[in-house]
């Protein structure tokens, strides 16, 4: 599933919602959680809804971010997107295998015969970052772990631009996806005007293996699809070695050179992969 940029949209703002349709996002994420008032989120659940139910077909993957499980709100977001076009259901607060259990039996209500819908897991506190090889395994339809870094950080009174901080967070969600052979996903930059420092966090993210990352504005949406797009050079090269790779399997030869650089399995397996996300966003592009 293609989310380089995934555009947080506030379900209490419809007027936002064709807007975000037609923007470049590859991922829509409508928020009936934190981006909406307590006293509004019976009306923004309402409007979602009905929004979603008329949604006309769209290559964008539908995320929505529901209340916390275990909560009345969160069974009355699950009751109220019954039947509405709904990929991905974004999790918060995510900290025990057995209750990403209980909310996925009540999500499973959302699917229909031609929908299967995803799970997207929010890694948002202490308890949820030492259990997040856990949580990434404890259920087919989890399809991605996502950052939250403000829930996170703020409460351990850890500083949002510590380098050293963000790296080992970012490595302990990016090993724990891998080992359920999920994706990882980059949480929201909240310092909108500054473009440099968004740009320096998403390319900080896909060297250690994200998807792609959270925009909570407009604005981001081009420099996280740029970032986590491969470029020319890298795609040629991944091209390069599958072929030599083919090359070299039909020959029953296990590791061989590629422009004089030693190739063997991890390296194929990763030059694949590249290829096959090139090949994903050519498709996604044309009309």
């Amino acid at each position: 599933m293609l989310m380089r940029s995934k555009l947080f949209v506030p379900a209490s703002r419809p007027e936002l919602f064709d807007k975000a349709l037609n923007s470049a996002a590859d991922a829509l994420s409508f928020d009936l959680e934190d981006a909406v008032a307590p006293g509004q989120k019976s009306q923004a659940r309402a409007l979602l809804a009905k929004f979603l139910r008329g949604l006309p077909a769209t290559r964008k993957s539908i995320v929505v971010r529901v209340n916390a499980f275990g909560t009345a709100e969160f069974n009355a977001d699950i009751e109220a997107l019954a039947g509405a076009v709904v990929d991905i259901i974004n999790l918060p607060m995510a900290e025990d295998a057995d209750a990403v259990l209980q909310a996925i039996a009540r999500i499973e209500m959302l699917e229909t015969s031609s929908r299967r819908v995803g799970v997207l897991l929010n890694v948002e506190t202490p308890k949820g970052l030492r259990n997040a090889a856990e949580l990434a395994s404890s259920h087919p339809r989890v399809m991605g772990l996502q950052i939250g870094y403000a829930d996170l950080l703020e409460p351990c009174g850890i500083i949002r631009s510590d380098r050293d901080a963000l790296a080992h967070i970012r490595l302990a969600v990016r090993f724990a996806a891998a080992e359920a052979g999920i994706a990882a996903y980059d949480g929201a930059f909240a310092a909108v005007k500054d473009t440099d420092g968004y740009r320096a966090e998403c390319l900080a993210a896909r060297n250690h293996g994200f998807a792609g990352k959270s925009c909570i504005h407009p604005s981001q949406i081009a420099i996280a699809n740029e970032t986590f797009m491969p470029d020319a050079a890298e795609i040629a090269w991944a091209r390069k070695v599958v072929a030599a790779a083919a090359g070299a399997d039909a020959r029953g030869i296990g590791a061989y050179l590629v422009d004089g650089h030693m190739i063997d399995k991890p390296f194929v397996e990763r030059a694949r992969a590249v290829v096959s996300l090139a090949d994903t966003i050519s498709t996604e592009a044309t009309p």
